[in-house]
């Protein structure tokens, strides 16, 4: 008994060794948890989807596959694929889910999201955000031809990282305040989230209550899950 969760894979055309290792996460891993949750940033980018690219459908095949061997997938939203919609999640057989969901999981009541909401002190990327999750500006890009999205996308992520390397590292990591609040708020004892790339396990006090939050990592060099089973919460590394 073992739930899986995973964020940050960055997925995209340039970087082979990682859907390789996704890829292989999937037919060795996956297929043994009773659910896999993704917190999002599956992709790197993500403009549509009606997006051609021959790799979201390997992908869909890979997670489909997955849901007929029996083993639930579910999906929410990152920073980078918040566009990703309701036709690829049909193709993937991946359940979409809000932005923050309490689990109940082997007795364990757990908050997962992606979390990039609780990085309160980027004022300027909430701002952002804020912008570029209006379902009006949503459905006024995803009109546009796939040709102008892609140059907009490749565009805003040269900025986001032109952006990013004037930031400090305090500023893009999670706000204290912020995650205390979320746990109060859902009265969990675990929270697990992605976004940040700096995988950890932390204990906090909230409320007179001890808690923890658990980090994943981002897959660069390697593949990084959170197993919950009925013993308990681990954070895990392995090799692609």
């Amino acid at each position: 008994m073992a739930t899986l969760f995973i964020a940050d894979i960055h997925l995209c055309a340039q970087e082979p060794a990682i859907t390789a290792g996704f890829l292989r996460f999937l037919q060795r891993e996956a297929p043994l948890a009773d659910a896999l949750y993704i917190l999002g940033d599956l992709f790197e980018a993500w403009v549509g989807d009606d997006d051609p690219e021959p790799l979201h459908a390997e992908i869909a095949a890979a997670l489909k596959n997955l849901h007929h061997q029996g083993v639930p997938c579910y999906f929410i939203h990152g920073n980078r694929d918040f566009l990703l919609g309701k036709r690829f999640a049909r193709q993937s057989g991946m359940v979409l889910l809000p932005e923050e969901k309490v689990l109940d999981l082997y007795g364990h009541k757990i908050l997962i999201l992606h979390g990039d909401t609780l990085c309160t002190d980027d004022v300027d990327y909430q701002k952002f955000r804020h912008r570029v999750h209006n379902p009006l500006l949503q459905w006024m890009f995803l009109a546009l031809p796939l040709k102008v999205r892609l140059r907009v996308a490749a565009k805003m992520r040269a900025g986001s990282q032109q952006s990013n390397s004037s930031k400090s590292l305090e500023i893009m990591d999670v706000n204290p305040h912020a995650v205390s609040e979320a746990m109060q708020r859902h009265q969990v004892e675990w929270m697990i989230h992605g976004h940040t790339h700096r995988p950890a396990i932390h204990t906090l006090d909230v409320s007179g209550r001890p808690v923890s939050r658990a980090v994943l990592g981002a897959w660069h060099e390697q593949g990084s899950m959170v197993k919950v089973t009925p013993a308990g919460v681990e954070l895990l590394f392995f090799p692609f």
